[in-house]
């Protein structure tokens, strides 16, 4: 299942990398952050190269529900309470800020990639007293917001919070004109970082600085970034015939949902849970009964989903990697606020690269620590990663292997050894359902056919193929497929 951005948009191959290249800066991660970042600095006069491991957009870039915006659900409210004013204040401007600037560079570049206005609400069917201390906070860090009854959702609320003037785009457009000139290797995964060489099994590249704009860095020490923040998934529906929407809308009530308009579509996304955490599966099914219950005519034109990274203290991290690797960067964590950020993120970067000091840079420094504010989430990834190392080690299998029908899958036992055992058209698939990044088990997802970690969502295909990182190899068995 693809995306509608996929699918109306084929973006020209790029050669591969061949022997071993030096530049300036090297940035890991063919995306809308990494592309950015490579565009703004190659602007500078900094000869840059982009490493992608598969192709340009094929990662989160090509699932967004691509909106520009600096509503980011109920999150002023809580970062002038843990973070104080002025860095709540940063983070508020950074992502005002990008609005304008993909605004811009969409005009300088000349690409028409559906840039629309649109305000962006955050919604409740309950009781609105988080909306308005929400309200409060976005109003004193200078944020155009108001509160309102009215909205174009097919369902009365108790109350919305309007954020004026944000933005909306096909993003896979944006992304083919902002990569038009640069140096871009496709299909060229970074196997290991040491020092200012990257190695490939295609060649090596030495760069004076750089840049891990690869979702989730597959570097453990030093960062410690998989310590830091754990990943997301949820699911998208376009519909045909649909009520059109106004703008951009975000449920802050659990299990609500969100939307947007998309030329003649509408976009009906939630669902979400941790990776590695949905064996009932059914997100799909929730967003189709939503969907026939509001539009009874409405018709599926795609399904999909994305992933997220989510850090324990809610603030994306995008600066220097850490103390002791000063000439590499990072930008992850970006949350479901992904194509904000990574405006964000890329003007952020370029200033630290050229040594210049950003504005809103400090709240985002990857070297910070919030107790307060990262607590809950700490206690939360700490567990669920020690129950899934321990579910490796001790654990039983939690299936039968005649119990599993064509196109399901479960853990079973193999011989005394537990495997991950999946059905379909082509016969059986046998994978280890240990994740080669740190040990965890991985856990079958009914709704993607995929095995997932729980841990740090690495996620892997029906054979056992590497979908995502931070792993950077595949679980396949050889020798254990069977008609």
């Amino acid at each position: 299942m693809q995306s509608i951005w996929r699918e109306s948009v084929c973006l020209p191959p790029r050669p591969a990398l061949t022997g071993n290249v030096k530049t300036d800066v090297a940035v890991i991660g063919g995306g809308m952050a990494g592309c950015l970042t490579a565009y703004f600095l190659q602007r500078e006069g900094v000869d840059t190269v982009v490493l992608e491991a598969r192709r340009v957009g094929s990662g989160q870039t090509g699932n967004t529900t691509a909106k520009i915006t600096c509503q980011h659900g109920l999150i002023y409210d809580r970062l002038i309470a843990q973070l104080g004013q002025e860095r709540a204040k940063m983070y508020a401007q950074a992502n005002r800020e990008a609005i304008g600037q993909y605004r811009a560079l969409a005009e300088e570049l000349g690409v028409d990639c559906g840039m629309e206005s649109r305000p962006a609400y955050l919604y409740t069917t309950l009781t609105p007293a988080a909306l308005h201390r929400e309200w409060s906070a976005a109003v004193q860090l200078g944020l155009r917001a108001r509160l309102t009854h009215a909205t174009a959702l097919p369902f009365p609320v108790a109350e919305a919070l309007r954020f004026e003037d944000q933005a909306q785009f096909a993003p896979l457009r944006f992304l083919g004109a902002v990569a038009k000139d640069l140096t871009v290797y496709e299909n060229t995964p970074v196997l290991r970082a040491e020092g200012h060489t990257l190695l490939t099994g295609r060649g090596a590249v030495r760069a004076e600085k750089v840049i891990f704009a690869c979702h989730f860095p597959f570097v453990n020490v030093p960062g410690l970034y998989f310590a830091r923040m754990h990943q997301q998934r949820s699911y998208v529906l376009a519909l045909e015939n649909a009520q059109g929407l106004d703008g951009m809308y975000y449920g802050i009530d659990q299990g609500a949902l969100s939307f947007r308009q998309a030329g003649e579509l509408v976009l009906l996304g939630g669902g979400e849970h941790r990776t590695g955490q949905n064996a009932a599966g059914g997100r799909y099914a929730r967003l189709r009964r939503a969907a026939r219950t509001w539009w009874p005519d409405c018709r599926e034109r795609a399904a999909w989903s994305a992933q997220d990274c989510i850090p324990q203290d809610g603030v994306p991290f995008i600066g220097i990697f850490s103390a002791s690797r000063p000439y590499w960067y990072v930008a992850t964590g970006f949350q479901k606020w992904g194509m904000t950020t990574a405006m964000a993120a890329a003007h952020i970067l370029t200033d630290a690269v050229l040594g210049r000091e950003n504005p809103c840079g400090p709240v985002f420094d990857p070297r910070r620590f919030h107790l307060r504010a990262s607590w809950g989430n700490m206690a939360a990834d700490a567990l669920t990663t020690i129950r899934s190392l321990g579910r490796t080690v001790f654990g039983p299998a939690r299936d039968q292997a005649a119990d599993i029908p064509e196109g399901h899958g479960g853990v079973v036992a193999d011989g005394g050894k537990k495997l991950g055992l999946c059905r379909d058209e082509n016969g059986e698939h046998r994978v280890s359902v240990r994740c080669p990044h740190l040990g965890c088990e991985l856990a079958w997802n009914p709704d993607e056919k995929s095995w997932d970690c729980p841990c740090h969502g690495s996620r892997f295909d029906r054979t056992g193929a590497l979908l995502s990182g931070p792993a950077q190899r595949g679980v396949a068995l050889e020798g254990k497929r069977r008609p």
